[in-house]
């Protein structure tokens, strides 16, 4: 099993895939352990919808790239090498650095970014959390 001072070199290079979009992003947190950028455009409740993160736990690496789970076809396109690094919709774990798949994983932030960063997209993500909203509370009133 990895410890930390052997992943230091994982979550370094996940973090240098989210470096150009930092100029254009909020910086949510930048700690030894954690890096998160939100996009500027608010959600329900004015919470900023998350791009992406890197997050070093205790065995291994996770990338997080909320763009997937915005836009569940890009998932189609993950090699299988890819998805089986795949926790959940988003995240991403790694205990060594792989740049195969980091450069995969550098092109699915990059076309991430792009819609994230376009009002119309964002604009259906509020629509469908809205339903979704809607949706479970008409569930709990049956």
């Amino acid at each position: 099993m990895a410890n930390k001072t052997d992943l230091q070199p994982v979550f370094e290079r996940l973090k240098k895939i989210l470096a150009p979009y930092r100029p254009k992003m909020d910086l949510a947190q930048d700690s030894s352990t954690m890096y998160m950028l939100n996009t500027r455009f608010l959600l329900r409740k004015n919470y900023p919808l998350m791009f992406a993160g890197v997050r070093l736990g205790k065995n291994y690496v996770s990338y997080h790239l909320f763009s997937i789970y915005g836009s569940p076809d890009d998932s189609q396109t993950l090699s299988p090498e890819l998805k089986k690094r795949m926790q959940g919709k988003a995240c991403f774990n790694f205990t060594a650095v792989d740049e195969p798949l980091f450069r995969e994983l550098a092109k699915l932030t990059k076309a991430g970014a792009k819609r994230f960063s376009d009002a119309k997209f964002v604009e259906g993500l509020r629509r469908a959390q809205s339903a979704a909203s809607q949706a479970r509370k008409e569930k709990k009133r049956d």
